[in-house]
């Protein structure tokens, strides 16, 4: 479905508002990658074909019960959210990231639905599941999931295990409730889902965005404009959160797999983690921004990463059923073993990171080289020093 913009739409110049797109180099990285060939499913409420994402998107499945269909959004979340990946900018709208990748739809029941009630069964939804198992039997390479509960499910769980082995690249949100509860958030603390949490400009970890040791990479989520509801007539201006460093993560991981096509998803991921930014030891993950800020840049700019073997997950150190390996991969240590130390330690005090840094440009802010955006020191960006680790 098309929707026509209101001039109020892009009256505030949305996507002046976009700061990550400077800080990240995209003009230069679009030079090299748009994204294309890959497509990413968004697993959300529905996306709307709105003009910046015209001709981008592609029906996957609704399994809401609802009027409408997956490209029927009934909150304007799942829109803002494929915007962030692939829009084109067209009509004043959101540009994405990774402008040249295509997006499928798949509509979940969601906070917001119409009729629904305030957590639309979030704790125990088994819609989600269905979803996911339905993006796995899809051709998207990756599963973008801006959403989160607070409780396991078996059934999501295997749903996750069995897209892992299909192959996807899932990146889900970890959660924007820190200051209050500081939940696990699922389906990101599941075993092959990357748990993305929000940074800003400066790369610290915003106050909102749950920690602990599910979290694994962080990318851009403060300040970030989105739609305001359903009637797609306006922005509003607001957080971003972690749904949308989820959108941007899986668009960052969308450009380096399209100038990578053979990679499998392990070695994209491993790509992501080895070249993120941070001023602590990989080793080490910080609990609140993980192995570091996505960065594409040092990939597609400087060849960086090694991607390592093809069947290794490197979160969790283990071989990936359905992958097969490849004897001519390179090879590498995974970025997580199981004796490694848990998500805590060097990266969770700022005077600590800051003596970690190594000179391979890992301590540098989005962007590295190029000249694009000035790399800057992210000095301290691991957490808010008052804040309290979760306990084991």
């Amino acid at each position: 479905m098309s929707v026509g913009l209101a001039p109020s739409a892009v009256a505030d110049d949305v996507q002046s508002k976009q700061w990550y797109l400077d800080a990240m180099g995209a003009e230069e990285l679009w030079d090299v990658s748009t994204g294309e060939g890959v497509k990413v499913a968004v697993v959300d409420t529905g996306v709307t074909e709105t003009p910046s994402l015209k001709g981008r998107v592609l029906a996957g499945k609704d399994v809401t019960g609802l009027k409408g269909g997956a490209l029927d959004d009934y909150l304007g979340h799942g829109t803002t959210m494929a915007e962030l990946i692939a829009g084109s900018g067209r009509g004043g709208g959101l540009k994405g990231l990774a402008p040249g990748a295509k997006i499928i739809s798949y509509r979940l029941t969601l906070t917001g639905a119409p009729g629904k009630g305030k957590d639309n069964g979030r704790k125990n939804n088994p819609e989600d599941a269905e979803a996911i198992r339905a993006a796995a039997d899809s051709d998207a390479r990756i599963i973008s999931m801006s959403f989160t509960s607070p409780l396991m499910n078996p059934s999501v769980g295997a749903a996750v295990k069995y897209a892992a082995s299909k192959g996807k690249l899932m990146f889900a949100g970890v959660g924007n409730d820190a200051q209050k509860k500081n939940f696990i958030g699922y389906p990101a603390a599941y075993p092959n889902v990357t748990g993305v949490s929000s940074a800003d400009k400066s790369g610290k970890v915003a106050k909102y965005s749950e920690f602990g040791e599910y979290v694994d990479l962080a990318a851009p989520g403060r300040n970030l404009p989105q739609w305001c509801d359903a009637t797609f007539r306006s922005y509003c201006d607001g957080e971003g959160g972690t749904s949308a460093s989820t959108a941007i993560a899986s668009a960052s991981a969308a450009l380096i797999w399209s100038k990578h096509p053979t990679w499998t998803a392990n070695q994209v991921l491993r790509v992501l983690i080895d070249t993120a930014g941070r001023s602590w030891p990989k080793d080490k993950p910080s609990d609140y921004l993980g192995y570091g800020l996505v960065r594409p840049a040092p990939n597609l700019l400087k060849n960086r990463g090694n991607p390592g073997p093809p069947d290794i997950d490197p979160l969790t150190n283990e071989k990936t059923p359905g992958v097969a390996a490849s004897p001519s991969a390179p090879q590498e240590e995974s970025s997580k073993s199981a004796s490694q130390p848990s998500k805590s330690s060097a990266a969770d005090d700022p005077a600590e990171a800051a003596s970690g840094s190594k000179p391979d440009d890992n301590d540098q802010l989005w962007m590295v080289g190029g000249g694009v955006a000035a790399a800057a020191v992210i000095g301290g960006g691991a957490l808010a020093a008052a804040r309290k680790r979760r306990n084991a």
